[in-house]
């Protein structure tokens, strides 16, 4: 990542914590968070995934084939695009636990991928998710996508 863009992008977070108030809920969400789930503090620099052209080749084509190939709700397209694009920087685990089984299958659809192929199992980003800390805890990481295992906030990234 060049270093203006890091440095925008440091700004700009910088910026948005002074600006804005967290509301009850967030503030509950950072105690409970800061106190359960282990610091993973991952630099603004680090938190992307760098891309070589193959991927960034192979996510266009995806994408176009995606849109033009698509009938239904523009909204579902619109939201297995945001999926694709995201991916990559949070890993699958991730996507596993902040969409249902049934719509990774509906966007994996969409697309015409499946995840688990397209993208590795943690991104740069991952250790930011609250969810996917606490999921890591317990034995099997299943039980808690399938909601057997029942964990607040797993949507969370710090």
């Amino acid at each position: 990542m060049s270093n203006d863009l890091f440095n925008d992008l440091k700004h700009k977070a910088n910026i948005s914590s002074i600006n804005r108030k967290l509301s009850s809920a967030e503030k509950v969400i950072q105690v409970i968070g800061d106190k359960i789930v282990p610091e993973h503090h991952v630099p603004l620099d680090q938190r992307l995934k760098i891309l070589s052209d193959k991927q960034k080749e192979e996510l266009q084509e995806i994408e176009d084939r995606a849109i033009i190939g698509f009938k239904g709700m523009v909204d579902e397209l619109e939201s297995a695009l945001g999926m694709l694009r995201m991916g990559h920087h949070i890993g699958w685990k991730v996507l596993y636990l902040i969409h249902s089984k049934k719509t990774i299958r509906k966007y994996e659809e969409i697309l015409n991928i499946k995840i688990r192929d397209v993208f590795e199992e943690t991104g740069p980003s991952s250790p930011r998710s609250i969810g996917l800390a606490l999921a890591d805890k317990f034995s099997n990481f299943w039980k808690v996508v399938s909601g057997e295992i029942k964990i607040e906030n797993k949507k969370v990234i710090k």
